[in-house]
């Protein structure tokens, strides 16, 4: 990982005049920018015909960026094809899911299994690694960008047979595949591989197993493009490599794959403006990415303000910069990146703000930027520190996959509805979370909680039957543990594959109709769901008050060896419901909590610095922490003042 707080964004010297770029230089090194994304959308520039280069550009902003004192993470330009080779090459072009074959004039929009594609990308990242690979300004490799941005997969002749070649090598033989996939339903039994369809747009009812293994397929059609790019940088350049993730936010592309496949996790983020609590969305984002980089990370793009896309650009309002710029940093960031450098005057993203904006130096945006960067230099003891967690909570781009596949029980069961409201439950008592993998290793956590884990596998379930078993304590919300990796059902009763760690089972689902609540006899309400859950173990703590399933358990807890195990048969309101059965849980593991302190002023640990984040308008006080600030080195000896809208970063040792 980088060794300083990489602090810049993504810059793009060909709109401007080359007078310009001197001026971009001078104020960069006033802001304190001391890493730029070079070179990403540049490929028709410096190959304007097939096996015609021309880096005379490129050559001197590279040198000029040298020369101030200021790193490259260079991109391979490859997410935005020239005209030439897609007018040379028709057949690149993306076939989306209803069949049309989709225009260009804009990035991506390419077959990501197209040979014809992968072979111009290899040409010119040899071309760019070739002639930059030991240029002294090159910090880090920006290989394409955003991979599953627009057309994650694409549905012509070429990808269905890659995806027959992908399949045959995950199955070795059809009959494998037919037994995995239950072809016997309806009888859509295969006799070889090229008789599978791509699941694009047909009649209802495609099978599940089908669609699950496309989505693994184009995810890892992605990550064969991206090892191409990398094996070819490698040969020139020992610099480490990565590209621009889009966690939580892009649900195609299954992260965890990729955790290993780059050298350095980064991760571009943006507020939903009209969002209400959006900086809790913000804390999950970059929890989440720290758990994917299972440490430190940087963030390659967030916004200074206002962003182009939304229905809405709002602009964020003073100190909002500043606040999302230190929440990153206090959940592992070790790089804040932004989207872009300067405000561009042409294209489709003119009205998406910047460090340096459309009005120049004398904007309250560009005094931020340069508050900041003086900010981060005095922050540099923070990188590569670890955040304090002893609470995971589990995360799974498969079962997100699965559960929102059409004909569930009812179409209110949203992923990130679930994972997101207990998110936000833990967040709102000051427990900083982990993000993990279900199988992975879960030992080191007092608390792992399940929101959403429709899909499980054997391995997951034993993982956390044993985590249990061996003292760790474990809350699971419903419709959990319900499949397996091919969408088929757990043998048994429901939740086939934690049944023995519940210790119950659900004789019927029962989804809520909309706008219905059920009431529970301690007092809280449930929405969307309830079910009539049947005891094997498990002691209820309060059960339905109404509903269909009025006089039977709502809420479990399941003494399993050393440790105890919680259910939710429905979901919990926040207020009364959710935020007690988490309260019980983290007693129970011992998991500490601040006292006292407003439940929207953020509290992170991260190495020996502890990060004061107040999201309110009302000036507040957090009692209990002593050190030093630093920024201006004020000493606290346990009561530390937080001006609304402020954050304070105390040094604790």
């Amino acid at each position: 990982m980088l060794k300083t707080i990489r602090y810049g964004g993504d810059y793009n010297p060909e709109q401007w005049p080359e007078e310009v770029w001197h001026e971009d230089v001078r104020l960069m090194r006033e802001a304190g920018v001391n890493l730029v994304s070079l070179g990403i959308f540049n490929w028709g520039i410096i190959e304007p015909l097939r096996g015609e280069y021309d880096f005379s550009g490129l050559d001197r902003i590279m040198e000029l960026l040298r020369a101030n004192g200021i790193g490259v993470d260079l991109g391979t330009p490859t997410a935005s094809p020239p005209a030439w080779l897609r007018r040379e090459h028709p057949e690149i072009r993306l076939v989306d899911f209803d069949g049309r074959v989709l225009a260009g004039g804009t990035r991506h929009g390419v077959c990501p299994s197209s040979p014809v594609y992968r072979e111009a990308c290899a040409s010119i990242v040899e071309q760019l690694a070739a002639r930059y690979g030991d240029h002294s300004a090159v910090e880090l490799w920006h290989v394409h960008n955003e991979y599953g941005w627009a057309g994650v997969a694409c549905y012509c002749e070429v990808s269905r047979q890659a995806f027959h070649r992908w399949l045959e090598s995950r199955y070795g033989d059809i009959d494998r595949l037919n037994d995995a996939w239950g072809t016997a339903f309806w009888g859509i039994v295969y006799r070889s591989f090229d008789q599978i369809e791509a699941p694009s747009a047909a009649p209802p009812g495609v099978n599940p197993a089908l669609q699950l293994d496309w989505q693994r397929f184009s995810n890892d059609e992605h990550i064969a493009n991206y090892r191409a790019q990398r094996e070819i940088v490698a040969r020139y350049s020992n610099a480490p490599a990565t590209t621009n993730f889009m966690v939580p936010n892009c649900k195609d592309m299954d992260y965890w794959r990729w955790s290993d496949v780059v050298d350095v996790v980064s991760n571009n983020h943006y507020l939903v403006a009209e969002r209400p609590e959006n900086h809790i969305e913000l804390s999950m984002s970059a929890d989440l990415v720290r758990g994917v980089a299972g440490g430190p990370w940087m963030v390659m793009e967030h916004s200074t303000s206002a962003v182009n896309w939304q229905s809405r650009n709002l602009a964020k309002t003073s100190g909002e910069m500043r606040r999302n710029s230190l929440a990153h940093l206090a959940r592992g960031a070790d790089g804040l990146m932004f989207f872009q450098w300067r405000a561009s005057r042409s294209g489709a993203e003119k009205f998406h703000s910047a460090m340096l904006p459309h009005g120049g130096t004398d904007t309250e945006v560009w005094r931020d930027v340069v508050a900041l960067g003086a900010d981060l230099q005095r922050l540099a003891g923070v990188t590569g520190t670890e955040v304090a967690s002893e609470v995971a909570l589990l995360w799974d781009w498969e079962s997100w996959w699965a559960l929102e596949l059409e004909w569930r029980p009812s179409v209110d069961l949203g992923y990130r509805e679930r994972v997101e409201a207990y998110y936000e439950a833990l967040w709102k008592q000051h427990v900083t979370v982990d993000f993990a993998h279900p199988e992975a290793d879960l030992s080191g956590y007092r608390l792992v909680v399940a929101p959403s884990s429709y899909l499980l596998t054997d391995a997951a379930a034993k993982n956390l039957r044993g985590y249990v078993e061996d003292g760790g304590h474990l809350v699971v919300s419903y419709f959990s543990g319900i499949v397996d990796e091919h969408d088929t059902v757990h043998p048994g009763a429901h939740p086939g594959a934690l049944r023995e760690t519940l210790g119950l089972w659900v004789e019927e689902f029962h989804p809520l109709a909309e706008g219905d609540a059920a009431s529970l006899d301690s007092g809280a309400r449930g929405r969307i769901w309830s079910e009539r859950v049947r005891l094997e173990g498990a002691q209820a703590l309060t059960s339905f008050a109404d509903g269909p399933d009025a006089g039977h358990p709502a809420l479990t807890r399941h003494r399993l060896g050393a440790g105890t195990a919680w259910y939710a048969a429905t979901a919990l309101d926040d207020s009364t419901g959710l935020r007690a059965l988490l309260s019980e849980a983290l007693d129970h593991a011992g998991v500490p909590r601040p006292i006292g302190v407003p439940e929207h002023v953020e509290i992170v640990h991260r190495g020996d610095y502890c990060f004061l984040i107040n999201h309110t308008d009302q000036d507040t006080t957090v009692p209990g922490i002593r050190g030093a600030d630093a920024l201006d080195g004020t000493a606290y000896s346990g009561d530390i003042p937080v001006a609304a809208g402020d954050a304070v970063i105390v040094r604790t040792s």
